[in-house]
C-alpha cells in the first residue's frame, strides 16, 4: 500500500477546489443568463404579447407584429387547399370602413357581413383592421367553424389579393342594390336575402363589393346605418343570434389578457362576506357614463328625432325610449332627450340605486344575492367623478372602480373600449348608455347580448341581466 506525500495531497486538494469553483461559477453564470431571457408563456396569449419596447410604451401605438404574423400563418392561407378553399375557392370582400362611423357601426356591419358571406358559401375577407382581430375571436377573425362545418374559413385581405387579383374580380356597388338607403324601407331580412341570392348564384369566384363615393352616400354599407338605427333590423335578430358567427364569437386573447391583468381590482376586500359566489363579476354592477363633449351629441340626436340603435331596440329589453309626441316644443323635445342621453348627477345616483334594488328583489330565491362592486365605464377625469364615487360609497358600495383605474399596456390602451365593454359584459347588472355611437364606449348594450348569447340564459339568454335597467340613449335614425 502506498500513501501520497503531503505535498501530493495538497496539490490534489487544490485542483479539486479549483474545479469546484469553476463549476459553481459556470452554474451561477448560466442561471443569471437564463434570468435575462423572457419567460415563455404557454398560452394563446403569448403569441400576442408585445414584441418590442415600443409595444410597452403607451405613448405610441403597438406594432401588432405578432398578431400580423399569426394572421399570415393561418392554415386557410394555402393556395393548394381543396374546395371550398384554396386557389379555386369563392370569396367576397366588403367595402372598406370609412369616416363618420363609430366602433359599434363597424362591428355590427362586420359581423353581419361575415354571416352574409357564410350563408353565401363564400370566404369572408377581413381587412387589415387591427382592432377587429384584436378585440374579437372567432370565424369572422379567421378562427375555425364548428365541428363538421365545411364552410370556407375567413381569410386576410393580403391573401385575397393573391388568390383574387383585380383582373379576376367582379365589382358590385352597394348603390346598385339599394339606390336610396334612406328611402329604402325594406326589412333587414329582405335586404339580407337579396344579397344572399346575388352572392350565392354569381358564377364569379371573386367578388368585391364597393361603396359609392362619400359625396353620393355617407352610409355606404351593405346594410347601413339607417337600417341599424331602426327596428327594420330586428327581424334578423333570432337568425343572426343563433348563427355560428355569433355563437362562436368570443373576446380576443388581447382583451382577455387586459381584463385578467386588472381583475384583482374587483376582488372584495371586506371581511365576513356572505356572497354565494366568489367570482368578482357575479357581485358587480357596471354603468357607462360618457361625459365631455356629449351634450352637443345629444342635442344633435334630438334634432334628428333619433331612436335607439340596433339590438337595443329589441322589445324584450327594458327602459324603452318613447319619442316625444309631435307638437312638443323644441325646448321640451331637447329636454326629453337629455334626460335619457346625458342624465345629471342625481339621476345617475337614483338609477344605480333603483337598479340595484330591482336586481336584489328579483333574486330573492337565490342564496344571499350580493351586489357590492360598482364598475364605471367613463371618459370622465374631473372632480365630478370623485364626487360621484364618494356619494356612491355612502350608498353602501364597498368597491368602486372606474376606467381610469385600469393598468393597460400599449395594446390594452389601443383596445380599451373593448376592455371596458368586456368587463361590463361579465357583470351581473349592466346600466348601458345606448347612444355612444361615435367613439370608444359605443355599442356597450350591443356587446352584452352578443357575448352572452352562448350562456343559454332566459329571455335574451341574459338571466343575470334580468334586472338590467339602463339610462339608454336614443340612436341616430330617420
Amino acid at each position: 500500500m502506498s500513501w501520497s506525500s503531503p505535498s501530493q495531497y495538497t496539490k490534489g486538494a487544490g485542483s479539486r477546489r479549483r474545479k469546484l469553483f469553476i463549476f459553481a461559477f459556470v452554474l451561477v453564470a448560466i442561471i443569471f443568463l437564463l434570468s435575462l431571457r423572457p419567460v415563455q408563456q404557454f398560452s394563446p396569449v403569448s403569441s400576442l404579447l408585445p414584441v418590442n419596447d415600443v409595444d410597452k410604451n403607451t405613448d405610441y401605438p403597438p406594432s401588432y407584429e405578432r398578431l400580423r404574423n399569426w394572421e399570415d400563418s393561418l392554415p386557410q392561407h394555402n393556395l393548394d387547399l381543396p374546395l371550398p378553399e384554396g386557389s379555386h375557392g369563392r370569396f367576397v370582400i366588403f367595402p372598406e370602413r370609412r369616416k363618420k362611423l363609430g366602433w359599434n357601426n363597424c362591428l355590427n356591419e362586420i359581423l353581419m357581413d361575415s354571416y352574409l358571406a357564410y350563408k353565401s358559401k363564400r370566404a369572408f375577407v377581413f381587412r387589415d383592421y387591427v382592432w377587429q382581430s384584436n378585440t374579437t375571436r372567432g370565424p369572422t377573425a379567421g378562427g375555425p367553424w364548428g365541428e363538421g362545418d365545411k364552410a370556407p374559413r375567413s381569410v386576410s385581405e393580403e391573401y385575397f389579393n393573391r388568390v383574387c387579383p383585380k383582373s379576376k374580380r367582379r365589382i358590385i356597388n352597394t348603390r346598385d342594390i339599394r339606390p336610396d338607403a334612406e328611402a329604402n324601407l325594406d326589412s333587414g331580412k329582405v335586404v339580407f336575402d337579396r344579397w344572399v341570392d346575388l352572392l350565392l348564384n354569381a358564377p364569379e369566384r371573386c367578388i368585391e363589393i364597393q361603396s359609392p363615393s362619400v359625396q353620393h352616400d355617407d352610409h355606404w354599407q351593405v346594410f347601413g346605418m339607417f337600417m341599424w338605427a331602426s327596428d327594420r333590423i330586428l327581424d334578423l335578430w333570432e337568425e343572426f343570434r343563433d348563427s355560428p358567427v355569433s355563437q362562436l364569437l368570443e373576446t380576443s386573447p388581447v382583451v382577455n389578457a387586459a381584463v385578467a391583468r386588472n381583475e384583482y381590482l374587483f376582488i372584495p376586500r371586506k371581511r365576513g362576506s356572505t356572497a354565494k359566489s366568489h367570482r368578482p363579476y357575479d357581485r358587480m354592477m357596471a354603468i357607462h357614463i360618457r361625459r365631455g363633449d356629449y351634450k352637443e351629441q345629444c342635442l344633435d340626436l334630438a334634432r334628428w328625432n333619433s331612436m335607439f340603435y340596433g339590438w337595443t331596440l329589441l322589445p324584450s329589453l327594458p327602459d324603452k325610449f318613447v319619442l316625444p309626441p309631435e307638437g312638443t316644443s323644441p325646448s321640451d323635445h331637447a329636454a326629453a332627450y337629455l334626460e335619457r342621453c346625458l342624465p345629471d348627477f342625481d339621476a345617475i345616483v337614483r338609477k344605480i340605486r333603483t337598479s340595484r334594488q330591482d336586481y336584489l328583489n328579483s333574486n330573492q330565491n337565490a342564496q344571499q344575492p350580493t351586489l357590492d362592486t360598482l364598475y364605471i365605464l367613463t371618459n370622465e377625469h374631473s372632480e365630478w367623478l370623485m364626487k360621484l364615487k364618494e356619494h356612491l360609497r355612502g350608498e353602501g358600495w364597498d368597491l368602486i372602480v372606474t376606467s381610469q383605474d385600469l393598468v393597460l399596456d400599449a395594446e390594452g390602451v389601443d383596445v380599451s373600449m373593448a376592455v371596458d365593454m368586456d368587463i361590463a359584459r361579465r357583470a351581473a347588472v349592466f346600466i348601458g348608455n345606448g347612444l355612444d355611437w361615435t367613439i370608444d364606449f359605443s355599442d356597450a348594450v350591443f356587446l352584452v347580448p352578443v357575448c352572452v348569447w352562448r350562456k343559454n340564459l332566459a329571455a335574451l339568454r341574459l338571466p343575470r341581466l334580468r334586472a338590467l335597467s339602463s339610462i339608454e340613449i336614443p340612436r341616430p335614425g330617420h
